[in-house]
Formats: structure tokens, sequence, C-alpha cells
């Protein structure tokens, strides 16, 4: 894939990583060559020759063998699905991260991930979460792609998940939690379910900047809360957490 080519090559220009590319290393290298991009410091792996393979399928079927997976069905996997390659690389310790979906649907390449990687301990559901970068601005919405209809716990965990993701990247989290109505002016199971996770954030996380429930106009924009001067969101929210995965999708 063009993009994932010269993204590695940006990889190792800016210093950023040592990038390793999953494909058939002829094929990779004639497009490298198309798009005159180096492949120099820039590692290729092709599963089906890889030398750690049997490392690899062992430790896979071994994860996943009470989960109905034979060892035979492991190779298999690990030999023709690439992201199940790559996570067996993260998860063995010859690599430290990895980015994959660009072709498939998003469900291909989660399921690797939660199969293989997991969530980590004290953490009961994953969540999905995107960065949007405008010219000014940078968004993080979350749970865009896994829970469809969360309870009020798993929109909590999911704040706080993505608080502190967003924190990780040196930008400091200012939680909103959507709904379509504004601290309590519609009363609605589903506008109170939002209302109920806003609390047990609070109660979870008293370092986190939340409030809720309320619309995304009201969210980003500081003006529009003026008729709610006790929110305790201070400028415009970063972090957008939807109520259901139909509204993080639309």
């Amino acid at each position: 894939e063009d993009k994932i080519i010269r993204a590695a090559s940006i990889l190792v220009d800016e210093g950023i990583a040592h990038p390793i590319l999953i494909g058939k290393r002829e094929s990779v290298e004639a497009r490298a060559e198309v798009l005159g991009v180096s492949l120099d410091d820039i590692q290729i792996v092709t599963p089906k020759r890889a030398e750690r393979m049997d490392v690899y399928v062992d430790a896979l079927w071994e994860k996943r063998r009470r989960k109905g997976l034979t060892r035979s069905t492991a190779q298999w996997r690990l030999r023709r699905n690439r992201t199940y390659f790559g996570m067996m690389m993260l998860e063995c310790g010859d690599a430290d991260g990895l980015v994959a979906g660009l072709t498939q649907p998003y469900s291909e390449t989660i399921r690797p991930a939660l199969e293989i990687i997991g969530v980590r301990e004290g953490v009961v559901k994953a969540a999905g979460m995107y960065m949007v970068i405008t010219q000014g601005d940078v968004k993080f919405l979350a749970d865009t792609t896994i829970n469809i209809d969360p309870d009020a716990q798993t929109l909590a965990s999911t704040a706080i998940l993505a608080a502190d993701a967003v924190a990780t990247l040196g930008i400091e989290p200012r939680v909103a939690m959507l709904s379509f109505s504004n601290f309590g002016d519609a009363v609605h199971p589903s506008s109170q379910k939002v209302a109920r996770a806003t609390a047990l954030v609070r109660q979870q996380r008293e370092d986190i900047m939340i409030d809720g429930e309320m619309q995304a106009n009201v969210a980003v924009n500081p003006a529009a809360r003026e008729p709610y001067p006790f929110t305790t969101l201070k400028g415009s929210a970063n972090v957008l957490i939807f109520p259901n995965l139909d509204a993080g999708n639309i």
C-alpha cells in the first residue's frame, strides 16, 4: 500500500521509529522503486518466510487453544493474515507498536488485537477513539467503533480511557459527555444514562475535567454554555464521548 510505504519512509527521515513492513519483499521493493522511496533502515518481514513463525504459532496456539483454536489453524492464520502476524510480533516483543486497518474493515483489525493483546488489568471493555486534526485544533471522539449501546458504566470507562490516552499525548483532556439534552433539560432514559456516566467518572477520577450531559455545540462552544454558569468544563471540549455508536458514527 503506497501510503504505508511512504509513511515508513517519513518515520525514518524524521527519526521517529524503526518501521517494519509486513508483506512480500518483492512486492514492497518493486512498489517502493516506482514511488521513488528508499527502503534503507526499513525492515521487511514476509510472514511465510519468517524465522520466528514457529514461535508465533506456538504462542498464539497456547493463548487461544481453549478458545477453539488448533495449532494448524493458528499457523494458517499467521501465514495468511498480516494483522494477526503483526499482533504476534507485538505480543512476543519483536515490535513496540502496530498500525493497521487501512484496507480492511475495522472489525478485522480490532478482533486480532482483542484476541492477542487484550485489555489491561482493570479494564472491562475496550473502546475506540478517533483523533480529528484541523488547522487550528484537535478533537478526540469516543466510542466510535466498538460498543454499540453502552450502559452508564461503559460510558464512564470510555471517558476515563479516552482522557488518559489524550493526556499521554501531552494534551489536557477536557471531556464532554454528549446527549440531545443539556444538564437535565430533556429527561429521558438516554440522557439520564449519560448524566449517570458523568457522575461515575467524577466519583472514580476527580482529576479529570468532565461535564455533561450536553449537546455537541454546547460542548465545543464556551459561549453556548453561558446559560449554565455552574458547568465545570473550561474552554472548548476536546474529548467528546458519544452516547452510542449511532451517534458517534453520524
